[in-house]
């Protein structure tokens, strides 16, 4: 389970990560990053927050809500590599319906390298 003090949950945090964040794609997911510099003190207090976008697209409710679980689970064991005071936000592509734990673990272990790689 996702700890409460890492949910994202408020409409303008998904928006500034999604128009403001870095982004990487894979078959499965599509991953936005956005690390937030200002107030530096408070960015590192900060813990890093997640939310999931899981929309109509990916299947009936029983397909988006087995994909919503299964991104959360795989988020939760990634949280230490997040940068404190981050938002990131996980968009399900409709791939991801039949996606297994372990490919959507790989995607968003593909997309985290690729973001957080310094070039």
């Amino acid at each position: 389970m996702l700890p409460a003090s890492n949910r994202l949950r408020r409409s303008d945090d998904f928006s500034r990560a999604v128009r403001s964040g870095r982004r990487a794609g894979r078959r499965a997911v599509v991953l936005h990053l956005l690390v937030r510099d200002d107030r530096a003190d408070d960015a590192q207090a900060a813990p890093a927050r997640v939310g999931f976008v899981v929309n109509k697209a990916v299947g009936n409710a029983v397909l988006r809500n087995r994909v919503h679980r299964r991104l959360r689970a795989v988020l939760t064991t990634r949280l230490p590599d997040l940068p404190a005071g981050s938002l990131t936000v996980v968009r399900a592509l409709p791939s991801s319906a039949s996606a297994s734990y372990d490919e959507l673990a790989a995607d968003v272990d593909g997309a985290l390298r690729r973001i957080l790689d310094p070039r």
